[in-house]
């Protein structure tokens, strides 16, 4: 056969079988289009609707949720170092004053519980964790190009996690019941076993279970979620060790309900993850979403690092933006099924976009 009619064949086979072939990574990449119909206002749903305030608590105060009907109430980070300033010394009264503040307004407050942080000047965790009991406490977080931007608590320490189940003890105590929920920060860390010999992915999977039971033994009256969007040594669909699959199984089992950060409903990363989760199962523990900085316009907040600026081209989408607070919603409450979303309280998005759109 002539060389060059052969090769003619080759590349006319290979084109053939790229056009039939159903690349797994885009499985949803286009679930979204079937709610770019959704309009405004939103209908009243079973979704219950919370306005995240990260730990900007005060901006709480006089707030628009406070006399609208469909926003439950305010979910406010509070970090761990904010509660126990010395071992078994916990200080609640930031809670406490939130709680009554939103009772006081007919709102209910869920707490964020945070251990990790994504801003290398705080590490989130007591002081007294860094010592060798502790084998330092926490460690830096570091993105895919070795940069340090964060800190997270070791959870995968023994010694670690006992002292957070300790504190969520203490904190189920004086809130269990009284507050709607509570959840624990993402699954997702930048941390390696070349920068901590304890670290392995597998280990790090059995710890965040461990402290999901923890918090199902704290909270057995209260609403509790794990948001779980990514886990260590894997990447789906193409590497799967069944981590993050196996912390959806796990929180169904006991309970413990899940959810995660960043509504991204055209980014693949979140789609063939926590997204695909939530949509591939069947649950009776609750599900949450959260809507965070940056999802109004298509980021998450690794798009722009603690202490950088936008970028013009995100000023250029947020001055010419359409609102895809509908479409949000609608992807959550049909794809996701979820129970609970959670609204960044982000300017001008949630002004402009999120009210207009849940007219009373």
């Amino acid at each position: 056969m002539n060389k060059l009619l052969a090769i003619s064949l080759i590349i006319l086979g290979s084109s053939s079988f790229a056009a039939d072939w159903n690349n797994p990574g885009n499985k949803y990449a286009n679930a979204y289009k079937a709610y770019e119909g959704a309009t405004a206002p939103i209908e009243a749903d079973n979704i219950k609707h919370f306005v995240y305030f990260t730990r900007d608590r005060e901006a709480v105060r006089e707030h628009p949720l406070l006399d609208h009907s469909r926003f439950s109430g305010a979910q406010i980070m509070y970090a761990w170092a904010q509660l126990e300033s010395s071992k078994d010394n916990y200080d609640f009264s930031i809670i406490q004053e939130d709680y009554e503040y939103l009772k006081s307004k007919g709102k209910k407050l869920f707490i964020q519980l945070q251990d990790a942080t994504f801003d290398i000047r705080y590490r989130g965790v007591p002081g007294y964790l860094n010592a060798p009991d502790y084998d330092g406490g926490s460690i830096p977080q570091k993105n895919d190009d070795g940069v340090e931007e964060g800190w997270t608590a070791k959870r995968w320490n023994g010694n670690v996690r006992k002292r957070f189940a300790s504190l969520l003890e203490a904190l189920g105590k004086d809130f269990d019941g009284k507050i709607e929920g509570i959840n624990l920060q993402e699954t997702a860390v930048g941390v390696s076993n070349e920068q901590d010999p304890s670290f392995t992915p597998a280990v790090y999977a059995e710890s965040v279970k461990q402290n999901m039971l923890a918090l199902k033994k704290a909270f057995p009256r209260s609403a509790k979620l794990q948001y779980a969007n990514f886990m260590p040594g894997e990447w789906l669909p193409w590497e799967d060790e069944g981590y993050l699959r196996s912390i959806y199984e796990y929180g169904e089992s006991i309970g413990v309900g899940l959810g995660a950060p960043d509504l991204m409903v055209r980014r693949k990363g979140q789609l063939n993850h926590a997204l695909a989760m939530m949509h591939e199962n069947e649950f009776t523990a609750p599900l949450g979403i959260a809507i965070q900085d940056g999802n109004y316009i298509g980021q998450t907040g690794a798009d722009f690092p603690a202490g950088s600026e936008q970028p013009k081209a995100a000023d250029l989408v947020k001055a010419n933006r359409k609102n895809i607070v509908p479409l949000l919603h609608a992807f959550a409450n049909d794809f996701l099924k979820v129970q609970y979303m959670f609204w960044v309280n982000q300017e001008p998005y949630f002004e402009e976009d999120v009210l207009p759109s849940f007219k009373e």
